[in-house]
């Protein structure tokens, strides 16, 4: 039975840090979807680069969620981190147990839910004093019950199989690192 991943999409999110996560779960076979939280499909990245999500977040069904992911980048987190559908979406799927992953400055807006209290994390450099009530660690991606937290675009390929892993295990992780020519 295929996964199901939501990306949370918002002008300025970090370009490699999202559609890393997006290409590599994709050719995982996971179904992922592009979630924009702006009034429109078209979203900008923090490089000016436009591209269509695949739906807007007041259209979007996630009772079939499996994951959901936060990219990091400026003004995108902020944008997130303000949206409160998305708020009131993330504190029910952790209140239900549901994987939750965030890159960068996107951790931060899980502390701000109170969603990483008490839990292991991490966060781009800048952003680790926002990480309130975490345990703050410096390691590339940090998994911490049904969380994970990444550092930012240089560990995006690292957050991306460590999400694949999570979701159809290390074999599959390890068969799309090796495709894609990335040494784990």
């Amino acid at each position: 039975m295929a996964k199901n991943v939501y990306i949370f999409l918002a002008d300025g999110f970090e370009d490699i840090e999202g559609l890393a996560v997006v290409d590599l779960m994709r050719r995982a076979g996971i179904r992922i979807t592009t979630v924009s939280i702006m009034d429109k499909k078209e979203v900008v990245t923090s490089h000016h680069i436009a591209l269509l999500a695949d739906s807007l977040f007041d259209e979007t069904d996630f009772s079939d969620a499996d994951m959901l992911v936060l990219p990091g980048g400026m003004p995108g987190t902020k944008y997130l981190g303000e949206y409160e559908s998305l708020a009131r979406l993330l504190t029910q799927f952790d209140q239900k147990g549901g994987k939750i992953g965030a890159i960068c400055a996107a951790p931060t807006v899980l502390a701000s839910l109170g969603l990483l209290e008490g839990k292991k994390a991490t966060a781009y450099p800048s952003c680790m004093d926002g990480l309130k009530g975490a345990e703050k660690s410096l390691e590339k991606v940090v998994t911490d019950g049904n969380i994970t937290t990444s550092r930012g675009l240089g560990t995006a390929v690292d957050f991306a199989l460590s999400l694949i892993e999570q979701l159809l295990g290390k074999e599959k992780a390890d068969e799309i690192a090796e495709s894609v020519v990335y040494t784990r």
